[in-house]
């Protein structure tokens, strides 16, 4: 058997696509979601293929059929009609030391579209140049446009406990906000994605029609590795890694599963492996701690600190359905972030006391080894 190959650290679907990369193929619930609500949002932990999704649903959009071919969507897809897309990652927006730098950022991030569809004298802030830009881009095509914002979080995150400088930097973003709504007539579809959850409130003040399909049973697979996939489309990459370890096939998957364990974005959702250990694993033939040790967020560290967190205290825990989808803002404890940046999972569900009891999931903050 040959090793194939990989796409470590590659987020782009068509390079995927065109470097003959291996490609988990989730592109009917791609379809599905584009299908669902005009505006949607979605939170997953961190290597979990936010990024990877978002790009697939740009090509889809893009409609770059010939990207698709022999892929699950050409049976669910019949038009493939193309629309202007504005695609904006803010994770390049992180961690600015001022509000007037978020701004700049934004409007950094925003120019690369004024190239394409030119720019107003008028639009001086990121939402009265995302207003131009959505417009122009309907206008100079006469088709509704597709956004796409990716990492939405990340200028926040660092923020989440300094008081006055978060609401500056709130108001930036809501200002950056304000357009999505009020040009709904504009807008095909918009798909906002990161980490965490803030409120409606608190952010997006003016989409009171987003939709969050994060803990939806019907999306709980469109990013990430199922076992089901585990074993079927990756069998092959079990099979090369179990002779290495000189190991059954059985054997192999069996310490794959003790290993990175299976993530549930819903109850009764069937597990979900991280996308990044699994490959990493089966790239580099060892299996070992890759999410774990490709680095704890900040934020989460400083969540933690100012509620003085015990992580053992969450182990086996019994909770209200509720104590984990909360925003981020208004958490009075650290449960509800670590279970969205991925360090606790749903492990049961009693669906008549509506309870839900959680495990720690991979790997715990203070230690290499699972619980």
């Amino acid at each position: 058997m040959t090793q194939r190959k990989y796409p470590i650290g590659i987020q782009t679907f068509s390079e995927i696509v065109k470097g003959n990369y291996l490609y988990v193929d989730k592109t009917d619930i791609v379809w599905n979601l584009a299908h669902y609500g005009k505006f949607i949002f979605l939170s997953r932990p961190r290597r979990f293929g936010k990024s990877l999704l978002t790009s697939t649903l740009e090509s889809y959009f893009k409609g770059e059929k010939q990207l698709f071919e022999g892929l699950k969507i050409m049976e669910l897809e019949q038009e493939w009609e193309e629309y202007p897309v504005l695609h904006f990652d803010l994770s390049i927006a992180k961690a600015q030391p001022t509000p007037e730098a978020l701004r700049d950022r934004l409007l950094f991030i925003l120019n690369e579209y004024t190239k394409i569809y030119g720019s107003g004298e008028a639009e001086t802030m990121p939402g009265s140049m995302l207003q131009g830009l959505i417009r122009r881009a309907y206008e100079q095509t006469g088709k509704q446009v597709a956004v796409f914002i990716d990492e939405y979080d990340a200028p926040l995150l660092d923020r989440l406990h300094e008081g006055e400088d978060l609401q500056k930097i709130r108001e930036v973003m809501q200002e950056f906000y304000v357009p999505l709504k009020a040009n709904e007539r504009y807008i095909k579809f918009c798909f906002i994605t990161g980490i965490t959850k803030f409120s409606q409130l608190s952010i997006f003040s003016t989409i009171n029609n987003l939709l969050n399909v994060t803990l939806d049973p019907r999306f709980a697979a469109i990013s990430g590795i199922t076992e089901q996939e585990l074993t079927t489309t990756l069998r092959e990459d079990i099979g090369i890694l179990a002779d290495t370890y000189q190991l059954s096939w059985e054997e192999m998957h069996q310490k794959l599963k003790l290993q990175y364990d299976g993530y549930h974005f819903s109850e009764n959702a069937e597990e979900i492996y991280n996308p990044f250990s699994l490959l990493k694993c089966f790239h580099q033939q060892k299996v070992a701690n890759y999410w774990f040790e490709s680095g704890t967020p900040t934020f989460l560290i400083r969540q933690m600190q100012h509620f003085n967190t015990d992580i053992m205290s969450f182990d086996k825990l019994e909770v209200p359905a509720t104590a984990f989808d909360q925003p981020t803002e208004a958490m009075t404890t650290a449960l509800p972030l670590l279970y969205q940046s991925g360090y606790l999972t749903i492990k049961d569900y009693d669906r008549e006391s509506n309870i839900r009891q959680r495990i720690k999931h991979l790997y715990p903050l203070h230690s290499q080894s699972r619980s």
